[in-house]
């Protein structure tokens, strides 16, 4: 094989990991902190959900363990072996190697919220990303899940019966097809595990899936993420589609209002 030809045969590694947590989430947080090893080999996201009050996360975090915690700058590069918290009243994105921050719209009733992050990374790493839903209510975080294991990546989750909150666990359960369910405890074990592994493998424990058809030439994640959209039936009010932009982007549902304002109907369907 020519040496300039070897790269391109180099299973991708999963070096994004990204977290999200809310209520009861603090404490599993810490742990995690405290559990990931000082080589830790990905760069790992977290949001959770403190509205516009001032987050010591990253102080917290870093006095646990060996990883460096901070709230990034926009545009600061992913890095592997930090921590990244998404400051107060900030969205936290992915977009081509770089954080980007946004005071966006609320998801979920929250800012920063789960499932933009969860999304953009989808989109911008697609099968290097592994994403961690923890303890909290309702259901944010579900729909940027979907997103990550329709674009390749490890979905993991706290056990619900481990967690404060169970409510957000139990919903990625639900509408996800997990690849591993873990307590709290455990976690930063797993992860270890996970992102020391070629992406093409499947997670420790864990059925294997069949293998995808390889992509055509011109076909991108953005382009099947967004055909997986249009599957699903996602429109506004005038009939355009619309991204999976909150939790109720799910199957099955014949209409909904979301939690902004906007309409989600069936194709056909009159709003």
């Amino acid at each position: 094989m020519p040496a300039e030809d070897a790269p391109r045969s180099k299973a991708p590694v999963r070096d994004v990991v990204v977290v999200g947590a809310s209520a009861g989430g603090v404490q599993v947080l810490l742990d995690l902190a405290a559990s990931l090893p000082g080589q830790f080999p990905a760069c790992v996201l977290v949001v959770l959900h403190v509205g516009a009050h001032r987050s010591l996360m990253p102080e917290l975090m870093s006095a646990r363990g060996p990883l460096r915690a901070s709230h990034p700058e926009d545009g600061q590069p992913l890095q592997p072996g930090a921590i990244f918290v998404a400051p107060p009243d900030h969205h936290m994105l992915v977009d081509d190697g770089l954080i980007r921050l946004t005071r966006g719209a609320k998801e979920n009733h929250a800012r920063p919220a789960i499932d933009p992050l969860f999304r953009s990374a989808a989109l911008a790493c697609g099968p290097r990303v592994v994403g961690v839903l923890l303890s909290g209510r309702l259901d944010d975080g579900t729909a940027g899940l979907q997103a990550i294991k329709r674009c390749g990546g490890l979905a993991v989750v706290q056990d619900p019966d481990d967690a404060e909150q169970p409510e957000m666990p139990r919903s990625a359960m639900a509408h996800v097809d997990v690849d591993v369910c873990v307590a709290g405890a455990r976690l930063g074990q797993v992860l270890a595990d996970l992102v020391r592994r070629p992406a093409t493998l499947p997670a420790p424990g864990t059925r294997a899936r069949q293998p995808r058809p390889e992509r055509t030439p011109g076909e991108t994640v953005f382009v099947r993420l967004r055909a997986a959209v249009r599957r699903a039936g996602c429109r506004d009010r005038s009939g355009r589609h619309l991204a999976p932009a909150t939790s109720f982007w799910k199957r099955g549902l014949p209409r909904s209002e979301s939690k902004s304002g906007s309409i989600f109907s069936r194709p056909g369907e009159s709003t």
